[in-house]
């Protein structure tokens, strides 16, 4: 990948974000991160986030230190990236009924209420706001994207590593990637 771009694993909660940016770590890419959001039960293996990410709009200058890195991103926040970069994108889908009982799970374990949105109401915003980021990306001449399935990811990594080393330049270790791939934390399956 050109040392001017920064790439961008991105999605909506509990998609395999996390996944993602170990994978590409394993890979031999550098990751922006700053190890504030420790691992736990949810994300055992970690969840490599920068907390600067969420003050995008008033705090851009961190951006220079992420060419050339990865750093990870709600979907929400894409829109306030400034034009004056160029993005590679790597964004995770999963199966929604996945992902709303993944975060269903995590509020449980925090002892905080799963009744506050029904599923239906949160999937609905959920398609409606990928559908929305999706728009954006497409319109973007210095945003590049891949799309990838968190569930296909699972069941065959080989392929997919191989797509998302050639997206980011076809230098990271294939090996690497797929051995960080661990099916015993694919805990809510559809």
């Amino acid at each position: 990948m050109d040392q001017e771009t920064i790439a961008i694993v991105s999605g909506l909660p509990r998609s395999g974000t996390s996944l993602m940016m170990a994978m590409l770590e394993a890979g031999g890419m550098e990751l922006l991160v700053d190890g504030i959001r420790t691992p736990d039960e949810d994300n055992p293996k970690g969840y490599y986030e920068f907390e600067r990410v969420k003050q995008i709009e008033q705090d851009q200058d961190w951006l220079e230190d992420a060419k050339g890195k990865a750093v990870k991103m709600i979907g929400e926040l894409l829109r306030r990236l400034p034009s004056t970069y160029a993005y590679k994108v790597i964004f995770m889908r999963r199966e929604m009924e996945e992902i709303l009982a993944s975060q269903r799970q995590m509020l449980i374990r925090r002892g905080e209420p799963t009744d506050a949105v029904r599923d239906e109401d949160m999937a609905r915003m959920f398609r409606r706001h990928l559908d929305q980021v999706e728009a954006w990306i497409a319109g973007q001449p210095n945003v590049d994207a891949l799309y990838v399935s968190y569930n296909d990811l699972l069941a065959e990594p080989d392929p997919h590593a191989r797509r998302i080393n050639e997206f980011l330049g076809g230098t990271l270790d294939l090996d690497a990637m797929i051995g960080v791939v661990d099916h015993s934390l694919y805990r809510q399956r559809r």
